[in-house]
């Protein structure tokens, strides 16, 4: 996905809202209209499609926003209540769609035309051309272009593109990655990535603003200022962050052609107050979701392994030591192995994805062989929409 920011005029900005309260509410009507059917048959895409046309007569401003994006909303409707279902029936915790509050809604998406670059602006059907910084070039076949409004006020146009799969040479086969809070990720070479804690860098500049804005009267001027200024301190944090984690995922994913790192429950690992705001500001599972897309993307892969004891076990003679999280160093009795405890865990980490590979092939009920599989191999999501090229760059 390439991310650019907009800088749409006044008049623009207006107009980018009205079509932005405009899909908000026809995303309530059509979600009212799925709720009102009994016995849960909800709507197909091509009855909530016709559905728009027919309210379109009624509400004749919805021929200023382009047909694909009333569609791209009908589209959103129906893979919430697909999701709903799918995830209820996988014994999933889920819930179903919700209306939309204006705050709540914050992007159309333009799924297959309607949308070009001209030179420095970008030409939207029906709402005109729109100052954009275009800081690189786009590769790949552009499938889909979402406009979004962030919190602080400023605008985006993503687009998603769909690359073409590039096997690179890697240095080394494979590693073993042990994430944590001391260091943010040790691997099993030897090697590791400090913990930047952006969060908590800021957490005090953070809660100066929160205090001055909750002293602020609920829809005032100033405190609209101090909401915005509070947005912005949250979106410059989450910045930084995500860039650090393409970084470096983008590194990890052209070094090693396998990647092992523990599947871990961070859901549940959150409700240690002690630990929950670290951990969350960490993001474990987004960088493990960026190693897995940039990791096929070069012709390798990542595989989750089961995180059990990989601390407190020994990688080389397997014996177990307990230690709490406040002893940094392993110390083994039995065999007199003395590291640091996080290279410990990457090395137990390695060996158990190693030993994955390893297992023969049991007999199934049929007499046919089958080969042992990882805990979970993590795949990145094809895209399925076309899309016209982009010109005029």
């Amino acid at each position: 996905m390439y991310k650019y920011r907009l800088y749409p005029s006044k008049s623009q900005t207006k107009i980018l809202e009205e079509k932005l309260e405009l899909c908000r509410t026809t995303h309530n009507y059509l979600l009212n209209h799925c709720k009102q059917q009994k016995n849960g048959n909800i709507p197909t895409q091509f009855d909530l499609n016709k559905l728009l046309t027919t309210q379109k007569r009624v509400k004749p401003e919805l021929f200023t926003v382009h047909s694909q994006v009333l569609q791209n909303i009908a589209k959103r409707i129906k893979d919430a209540y697909t999701n709903f279902y799918a995830r209820r029936k996988a014994g999933l915790k889920a819930g179903l769609p919700r209306f939309k509050k204006p705050e709540r809604y914050r992007s159309i998406t333009y799924p297959q035309y309607g949308f070009q670059i001209e030179g420095k602006k970008l030409r939207l059907s029906k709402i005109g051309n729109i100052r954009i910084r275009q800081h690189r070039e786009i590769r790949g076949q552009v499938k889909t272009l979402t406009v979004k409004r962030m919190p602080s006020g400023k605008w985006y146009a993503c687009f998603s593109c769909l690359v073409e799969m590039q096997s690179l040479e890697k240095p080394f086969k494979d590693v073993g990655v042990d994430v944590g809070l001391y260091s943010y990720a040790v691997f099993s070479d030897g090697n590791l990535i400090e913990n930047p804690r952006y969060l908590r860098k800021e957490e005090k500049k953070l809660a100066r603003l929160q205090r001055r804005l909750s002293r602020k009267r609920k829809g005032s001027r100033n405190g609209e200022k101090c909401r915005v200024k509070v947005a912005r301190l949250h979106e410059k944090i989450e910045n930084r962050r995500n860039d650090f984690l393409h970084k470096a995922s983008r590194q990890i994913a052209d070094t090693y052609e396998t990647v092992y790192v523990e599947d871990l429950r961070i859901s549940n690992m959150v409700y240690n107050h002690c630990l929950a705001k670290s951990i969350s500001d960490a993001s474990w599972g987004r960088f493990a979701g960026m190693i897995a897309y940039k990791a096929e993307g070069a012709g390798g892969r990542l595989i989750k392994v089961n995180p059990r004891n990989t601390s407190q076990l020994c990688s080389q003679c397997g014996e177990i030591v307990k230690k709490n999280l406040s002893i940094r160093l392993h110390e083994c009795p039995a065999c007199g192995l003395v590291m640091d405890r996080d290279r410990n865990g990457a090395l137990n980490v390695l060996k158990r994805g190693r030993e994955i590979g390893r297992e023969p092939p049991e007999l199934t009920p049929e007499g046919e062989f089958a080969t042992t599989q990882p805990l979970e191999v993590v795949h990145a999501n094809s895209m399925n929409q076309e899309a016209s090229q982009l010109v005029g760059r």
